[in-house]
């Protein structure tokens, strides 16, 4: 496979006569793709009807002669002022009743019918003048769907196309109030046109009917991205992109990347270490400049499961940014760090955002590889090296790794929807997970709760999961792998009820939950041989093996054979303790990483990636701090060392 960089380019910002430089100078920095189109809809269609594409005419084809493939988005993210006007009442509401106004981006209701029309027609519109295209290699939809809470609306379209899918869901009224035991507290309802949207009600409203409301939310994500992309697919063979973001869960990214070729996320590590990641003050200041370790590797593979096996960077962050609490410069070398390791994690493309900064609107702080007047920025020299470092590299495959993650976008819902105590969060649970795989020097694929090949994992760890469907337990035993469930697994039906069975209710599994408490944080419980209990405590009762236990005898961590069930939130502590006897029982080798370091396979290659702001030892080698280290066959043979600046 071969890896290349891209950029994010928006000639309609600048005078025509910089487009042919732009290119030139892209090309030279080792740049091979450049993204465009995604915001212009009011360039392209300024009046109602009155398309003027021929400025884009003039871009792609400046842009193409210069060898760059260009990624043209869909501009259906920011619909123009006339569209507002148009259809009033397109706009999303929020959950306190007020509209999301014109004035920046994502102004619209999922939805809202006449809205979609539209985006068909532009979509329509663009895909026959450009399909077949040479220069127009790949297509992006939309953009960052989700972005600015922007996927559940509780809007009067929202609320009627709502009613509409409980009908198509449940057939009578009568099978949705028993679906979602509406006799308590006298909430049944005679017909669907009673049905109103779960918010601004006196307390909480009925977890199912909040349930169902965020599965038709995510259904309505779906069927707007098909919109375009069964439009697209009529006219061009190109691939179909998605930019997805980071911890972003009020849709399901499975079902949407079903419809695309490719997924790809947009990756601004030290943004979501300030504003999207719970962690000591202690671990955020010592990150500050680099971000977390593990965030940035994470969504690189959720989002391969997502894309199939294929997946992008669209966005990578090449300096401050604009949007988070404080907004501090990355360290030297950690501009190249992000890139290598998205490429080590299998990324075909990783796309820096933006090629020039932007000196106006609302993103005139955000760097770009250009400052505004056109001077390099430090971002600029790290890409070049990133290019360089790949010209050295053989080209690779992702493999397989020995471990798998569950993934699944409804637990989170549920979760959110009955959390049962202020420290769970679903996305918190598998993060945990993960970062202990990685600790211990683990590659990782995720996998969704639809998959049921598991031929070639050791292990498949299942935290949270709320609805545990038999078959997918069966399936990762026939596979002849470690099933790691919990905590909080199987403790849910589909339509948010406590099993008839009791909880986890896993079949060739005799453990069961007793009872379910939730834990304020100065008040984790000590596991004998070490380690904590935090946030989230089962109290576990059967006949299967104790494996971990309080050290008031409570069991932890139970099992029979190859099914095991955590019945509590680890700290860092004793997720390295179920990460061990797991990889033990499994027999997966692990190979402990400091503090900061960690390591990912990729193909022939293992890429050892440095957070540190010092250097650090791996296999008797420094790995320079902000730095790469590759090895081939246990020695090195790359480094990317740019700590200096």
């Amino acid at each position: 496979m071969k890896q290349e960089l891209g950029v994010c380019y928006y000639p309609e910002h600048w005078p025509e006569d910089m487009w042919a430089k732009d290119a030139a100078d892209m090309v030279a920095a080792g740049i091979r793709w450049v993204r465009i189109g995604e915001f212009a809809w009011s360039r392209m269609e300024a009046v109602p009807g009155q398309v003027t594409l021929e400025w884009l005419d003039r871009a792609i084809g400046t842009l193409g002669a210069a060898g760059l493939k260009v990624v043209l988005g869909t501009p259906t993210a920011t619909p123009p002022r006339w569209m507002v006007d148009k259809h009033p009442d397109m706009l999303a509401v929020d959950e306190n009743g007020a509209p999301r106004k014109f004035g920046s981006r994502r102004h619209y209701c999922f939805s809202h019918q006449g809205y979609r029309d539209e985006c068909a027609r532009i979509t329509q519109i663009v895909a026959e003048r450009y399909g077949k295209n040479p220069h127009v290699v790949a297509w992006q939809t939309d953009n960052e769907y989700g972005c600015h809470d922007t996927v559940i609306s509780y809007s009067e379209t929202a609320k009627m196309a709502f009613q509409s899918w409980c009908r198509d869901r449940y057939e009578t009224v009568e099978a949705l109030n028993e679906a979602w035991g509406n006799i308590f507290w006298s909430m049944d309802y005679a017909s669907f046109e009673q049905i109103e949207l779960p918010n601004l009600t006196v307390t909480d409203p009925n977890p199912a009917h909040v349930l169902a409301f965020r599965r038709f939310s995510s259904d309505q994500v779906v069927a707007f991205n098909k919109v375009q992309t069964e439009i697209l697919k009529a006219h061009t063979d190109a691939p179909l992109i998605h930019n997805y973001m980071g911890r972003i869960l009020e849709f399901d990214h499975f079902d949407v990347g079903e419809d695309l070729d490719i997924a790809s996320w947009d990756s601004y590590p030290i943004g979501f270490l300030s504003d999207r990641l719970e962690a000591s003050d202690e671990h955020k200041a010592r990150f500050l400049r680099q971000g977390d370790p593990d965030m940035q590797a994470f969504h690189h593979d959720l989002y391969r499961a997502v894309g199939k096996g294929r997946w992008w960077v669209m966005e990578q962050q090449p300096g401050p940014v604009n949007w988070a609490p404080y907004n501090p410069a990355p360290l030297p070398g950690m501009v190249a760090l992000w890139a290598l390791e998205a490429f080590a994690h299998g990324a075909e493309v990783v796309s820096y955002f933006r090629w020039r900064q932007a000196p106006f609107a609302q993103e005139q702080m955000h760097a770009g590889l250009q400052a505004p007047d056109g001077r390099e920025a430090p971002g600029m020299d790290e890409a070049r090296a990133v290019a360089d470092v790949l010209d050295m590299l053989k080209e690779q495959d992702t493999q397989q790794a020995d471990v798998a993650l569950v993934y699944d976008y409804a637990s989170d819902w549920a979760w959110k929807t009955q959390p049962q105590g202020a420290g769970f969060d679903y996305f918190r649970l598998v993060f945990a997970a993960y970062r202990g795989l990685r600790r211990a020097g683990l590659s990782v694929d995720f996998v969704s709760t639809n998959c049921r090949a598991f031929s070639g994992y050791k292990a498949v760890f299942a935290p949270g999961v709320a609805t545990l469907d038999p078959t997918l337990v069966s399936a990762i035993s026939e596979a002849g792998a470690l099933a790691v469930l919990g905590p909080r697994a199987g403790a849910i039906t589909d339509e948010f009820m406590i099993p008839p069975n009791g909880r986890p209710g896993v079949s060739n599994l005799d453990v069961r939950v007793d009872l379910i408490e939730s834990l304020p944080p100065h008040a984790g419980m000590d596991v004998s041989g070490g380690g904590k209990v935090e946030h989230w405590h089962e109290r576990l009762s059967g006949a299967a093996e104790v494996f971990l236990k309080t050290q008031d005898g409570a069991p932890v961590l139970m099992g029979q054979n190859d099914r095991w069930y955590l019945g509590s939130f680890p700290d860092e502590a004793l997720w390295d303790r179920v990460v061990s006897m797991a990889c033990e029982q499994a027999g997966v080798v692990m190979a402990p990483m400091q503090d900061g370091v960690r390591r990912r396979r990729f193909g022939d290659y293992d890429f050892v990636v440095n957070y540190n702001s010092f250097s650090a030892s791996v296999q008797g080698h420094r790995v320079p701090a902000c730095g790469v280290l590759v090895f081939e066959g246990g020695a090195p043979v790359v480094a990317c060392d740019l700590s200096s600046g």
